[in-house]
């Protein structure tokens, strides 16, 4: 294709890049991540540590796909999410299963009791340490998941070369001693960096307008000529590459 047909098919995947839940199934083929290749596996991890009769939390639970995958009873499981098309999603799923949902983007005052639950999972969301432990009974635990600061930092920069690194501080060290600091014990932890790669231009355009909180202002008009430089590089070489940032932690209370 020539430049005018790539600039045309890039901004049908810019104008399509949406998520209803949490999935990429768009671009499914077009690109690779690595996350099966964690050291860890956070459903394992969370069935080691939960039983039937707990009473638990999912916050920022997307579509809540991972925390229906996990098979609690329905009746002791709550969830949050704030993002609008994803609460929709839960209002629609989540309740008709009995499942205490609650729209909420404030992480400082959330909607529950003082040791309401035993455990609280939360993966790849936002939580204020100071809340969590108020929520959670004597030893309970917060089981988490993270995206950390450096994540998708060099497909970012191929886009926008002079974007300023957000999240800063947003890594197992910090966050673990945020937690032991409200009070936390960290049971288990670790972080690591893995691969992701990119066969298609299209792809990486529409999974840089979905992830939004990381491409800032990205366009193709605005990074067309970035964009032509990625189409060389994966004609060049079939991919362009980056590395996603993981981390994980078991807390305490």
């Amino acid at each position: 294709m020539n430049i005018k047909e790539l600039r045309k098919y890039w901004e049908a995947e810019e104008h399509n890049a949406q998520m209803k839940g949490w999935n990429f199934h768009h671009i499914d083929g077009r690109f690779y991540s690595d996350e099966d290749g964690l050291t860890w596996d956070l459903s394992e991890v969370i069935h080691r540590y939960n039983c039937p009769s707990n009473r638990i939390l999912d916050i920022d639970t997307g579509g809540g796909e991972f925390l229906l995958s996990l098979n609690h009873p329905f009746s002791l499981t709550s969830a949050t999410e704030g993002y609008p098309p994803n609460v929709a999603l839960c209002k629609e799923e989540l309740c008709k299963l009995s499942i205490d949902f609650h729209e909420m983007t404030d992480y400082t005052k959330m909607p529950f009791a003082d040791g309401q639950f035993d455990i609280v999972i939360n993966r790849h969301g936002n939580y204020n340490a100071n809340e969590i432990f108020r929520i959670l009974k004597p030893n309970g635990l917060f089981i988490t998941q993270q995206v950390g600061e450096y994540n998708d930092r060099e497909l970012v920069k191929r886009l926008l070369p002079n974007a300023k690194k957000r999240f800063t501080g947003h890594n197992l060290k910090k966050q673990s001693e945020i937690f032991r600091n409200a009070g936390f014990e960290i049971l288990e932890q670790n972080e690591v960096y893995r691969p992701i790669k990119f066969y298609d231009t299209g792809a990486l355009v529409w999974f840089a307008k979905v992830i939004e909180w990381e491409f800032v202002d990205f366009s193709v008009s605005k990074c067309l000529d970035n964009l032509i430089s990625v189409e060389q590089e994966i004609i060049q070489k079939g991919f362009i590459s980056g590395r996603i940032h993981r981390f994980y932690f078991v807390a305490k209370r």
